[in-house]
């Protein structure tokens, strides 16, 4: 039995023995109407996550604001991580450019089993 079969079956049951008069009625239809009016939609089955993490669309709680403020900085601090690495390999591949058109690099270099240690060295020593 799911939960509105049982809120049915409730229903149903205390509709059977309540008998009131016509004023507490209204007064109880009208709580009702008022509840049914504040009552929050449900949101689209492919979308329930994002509600249970961003709040209601009119309002953004603290407990959003606490998972997308790190979220969006961590995302910036990878992107400039990134953008770092990227210029320092240019950086570097730059150089070696360099060194080869200036014929400060043999091309023999290539060919040696050391290269990668001179270039270590070389940087190391920049």
């Amino acid at each position: 039995m799911n939960e509105n079969q049982f809120g049915d079956r409730v229903r149903h049951i205390l509709n059977q023995g309540l008998e009131l008069d016509s004023a507490a009625a209204e007064r109880l239809r009208l709580a009702r109407e008022r509840a049914l009016e504040h009552q929050r939609p449900e949101p689209a089955p492919a979308l329930r996550w994002a509600d249970n993490v961003l709040g209601s669309l009119g309002g953004w709680s603290g407990l959003s604001l606490r998972l997308l403020l790190p979220a969006a900085l961590l995302v910036a601090g990878l992107l400039t991580l990134y953008a770092w690495q990227q210029n320092r390999q240019s950086a570097e591949i730059e150089e070696i450019d360099a060194l080869l058109l200036t014929d400060e690099l043999p091309i023999d270099a290539y060919l040696d089993r050391g290269f990668q240690d001179w270039l270590k060295k070389r940087a190391a020593e920049q």
